[in-house]
């Protein structure tokens, strides 16, 4: 079965990071120079587990609390739906005419199976942003986040939680594009400014098609 997306046509570029890497901050910044459509897989979850008469919410709640990762097939469908209202929507942007596309998938993919599926199912990746920085960095910005950001996972404890899974499932999927040559790591430990710097560029060399359209 071929993707629901061409790859040719659409670019899709996976922004990865442990939590707190500032993630969310970086593409903010990225859309409004490129204009990406942004997507948070943890955004996505979190508003299926509010709407009234989802059947994942209680599902989703669960995972999140606990820091482990909500099952593939609930979180690419809502991506997929996701980019396909955005592709609807006959943005003016550059980038957007003619049936082409570009998005930056914010956390995600969180694990192996759900890179191989995403890729196989919904749309070719061109590249992974990876914004590296130590637990250090993270666990500090996580907890000045805690004070305004009304998330239930931002407490010391589901942090620690989220640590350990993103050392054991998100890492391998970094370095499975990586093997491939498709990840840009950016080091992230810096001042929003400097950390853009090395961001923009690698978004610029994705969409101008300098890295390698490896088959999965």
């Amino acid at each position: 079965m071929s993707p629901t997306f061409d790859s040719g046509k659409v670019t899709v570029i996976y922004v990865l990071g442990g939590p707190g890497a500032g993630k969310g901050t970086q593409c903010a910044k990225l859309v409004e120079e490129y204009g990406f459509c942004h997507l948070s897989a943890g955004d996505l979850l979190r508003a299926e587990q509010n709407r009234e008469g989802s059947e994942y919410g209680t599902l989703i709640q669960t995972c999140i609390k606990e820091g482990t990762i909500v099952p593939m097939e609930v979180t690419i469908k809502l991506l997929e739906n996701a980019m396909q209202a955005a592709m609807a929507e006959n943005r003016p942007e550059e980038g957007w005419k003619d049936g082409r596309g570009r998005f930056l998938i914010d956390g995600f993919p969180r694990k192996m199976d759900q890179a191989v599926k995403f890729d196989e199912t919904v749309c070719l990746s061109s590249v992974v942003l990876f914004f590296s920085t130590s637990e250090e960095v993270m666990e500090k910005r996580l907890l000045v986040r805690a004070k305004t950001s009304g998330r239930e996972d931002d407490n010391l404890e589901s942090i620690k939680k989220r640590f350990r899974t993103y050392q054991n499932d998100t890492m391998p999927v970094i370095d499975y594009y990586a093997g491939q040559g498709k990840v840009a790591e950016v080091e992230a430990t810096g001042n929003i400014e400097e950390v853009y710097a090395l961001g923009s560029q690698a978004a610029r060399d994705a969409l101008a098609g300098k890295y390698p359209k490896a088959a999965v």
